[in-house]
């Protein structure tokens, strides 16, 4: 029988579909200029079986729902309570989690760090290496004080070999450091291109349900941010984390952008020290900026990042510009949502920044994308523009509409709650919003954002 040659695919980066000759625009997603030229080798047997070849075991005949063993839906708890809450409350048996982030933001620190506690707690633990020799990753323990002798070491890029490896020692966790370096003898393309990354993924994906072993993979990642090769690599895992941060400064935000188990946009804060990343109790403080007196340009968000709810601080500069065409620039803010903003400033509320450059942060390198910080962002800017401070006890809630309404938003209770567990005496929420009833807390309803306005400034000059 003839042999089938390789032949030449184009690969969106966005969305992972594939077209048989290159264009500007995916017809998938829409994508412009993403189509990416890659050789895909004769397609190997079917993942499936060829998986349950190499574990020797035989087909899974269908069970009724409630025949499902309760135990195996237990999570695997962890004292790392960071991490466990950004999985959903533990790790699921059988899962098979991708782990991306900028190189040496902390991706492998943490997951030896997680291999520890596991070996030490629950049993054997896998840790498989394509980038380092078991001596080094030897001497990365012992700066992080991990001693645990059920954690095994494994210099290996054979996919083969791995899998051979787990089946033989039935860890309870797994960790491949990373998916761009291990390979396929059976395909002719070279480790990390997109039929060796997808192939392996999906053979891990089965090893890891046949066996019920949860598999975390260390994922590299684009200039962009993005998890390196085809995006069919996450619609194939349970569960996508990233790890964020500057290397300069010393937190990390672990946060989930999928998870089949648990809330997605959920964030985990860590401190990268001297023994490796430890666990920050109060991320609300961490946001919040430090300040004796009240400055002009700063407002307090109540934000929700997954079920927990933050404080931070939103600075805005607001100055005179020198140039026909003023700047608008936003981090960790949306620069789409602070041009609305500014329109809505300028037309409802009267403030004449037409000519003004706008500046906007959020403190400690946190994204915001939920529009219920958009009260505090206008407040920011109003405070900036008329040089007057708002109380640093107040903190504000609300989404603002083109009309320069105010609309409710969720989980308004727990977000008071917060507030008043640091130390805030006053919170500026929509009259539109269910009431609460606290008394640790001085709710303030407001229908629009001119009445925002007045009553921020009214309070702090009460």
């Amino acid at each position: 029988m003839a042999r089938k040659k390789a032949r030449t695919v184009y690969v969106c980066d966005e969305c992972g579909a594939e077209h048989p000759k290159w264009g500007g625009r995916c017809l998938t997603c829409g994508a412009y200029n993403s189509l990416k030229e890659f050789k895909i080798a004769p397609e190997p047997p079917s993942t499936f079986h060829t998986a349950k070849a190499w574990l020797g075991v035989g087909e899974n005949p269908p069970q009724r729902l409630t025949d499902v063993e309760a135990e195996a839906l237990q999570r695997i708890p962890l004292a790392n309570r960071e991490f466990a809450r950004v999985l959903g409350g533990g790790i699921v048996p059988g899962s098979l989690v991708l782990i991306g982030g900028d190189p040496g933001i902390g991706k492998s620190t943490l997951l030896l760090q997680i291999a520890g506690e596991l070996a030490e707690r629950h049993g054997a633990v896998l840790y498989v290496s394509g980038e380092e020799s078991t001596h080094q990753i030897r001497m990365r323990a012992e700066r992080l004080g991990i001693h645990a002798r059920d954690l095994y070491l494994l210099s290996e890029t054979n996919l083969e070999r791995i899998v051979s490896h787990i089946q033989h020692l039935q860890p309870c966790a797994v960790i491949v450091d990373s998916i761009q370096t291990v390979y396929l003898d059976s395909l002719t393309s070279s480790a990390g291109s997109v039929t060796q990354v997808r192939e392996c993924a999906a053979r891990l994906l089965q090893t890891a349900k046949i066996l019920n072993t949860p598999i975390f993979l260390v994922g590299h990642v684009t200039k962009s941010g993005d998890i390196a090769g085809p995006r069919v690599l996450e619609h194939i895992v349970d569960a996508v984390l990233y790890l964020e941060g500057d290397r300069l400064h010393a937190y990390r935000l672990l946060r989930s952008v999928k998870n089949r188990f648990g809330s997605t946009h959920e964030v985990g804060v860590f401190e990268m020290a001297e023994r490796g990343m430890l666990e920050v109790a109060n991320p609300s403080e961490l946001f919040l900026g430090d300040h004796r007196a009240d400055p002009t340009g700063a407002a307090i968000a109540v934000t929700l990042e997954g079920t927990r709810a933050l404080l931070v601080e939103i600075q805005a500069l607001s100055t005179t510009t020198a140039f026909s065409q003023p700047r608008r620039t936003a981090t960790g803010f949306d620069l789409n949502r602070l041009y609305l903003l500014i329109a809505v400033l300028t037309k409802r509320v009267g403030l004449k920044l037409h000519n003004q450059d706008i500046f906007v942060n959020v403190v400690g390198g946190l994204r915001i994308a939920e529009p219920a910080a958009d009260l505090a962002v206008a407040l920011a800017i109003a405070s900036s523009y008329r040089e007057k401070p708002v109380s640093r006890r107040m903190a504000a809630i609300g989404e603002i509409g083109l009309g320069g309404e105010l609309r409710a938003v969720g989980q308004l209770e727990k977000r008071l709650s917060e507030a008043a567990k640091l130390g805030f005496t006053h919170c500026l929420v929509p009259k539109t919003s269910r009431p609460v009833r606290t008394t640790e807390i001085e709710v303030i309803p407001c229908g629009t954002v001119v009445e925002a306005l007045h009553a921020a400034f009214e309070a702090r000059r009460g």
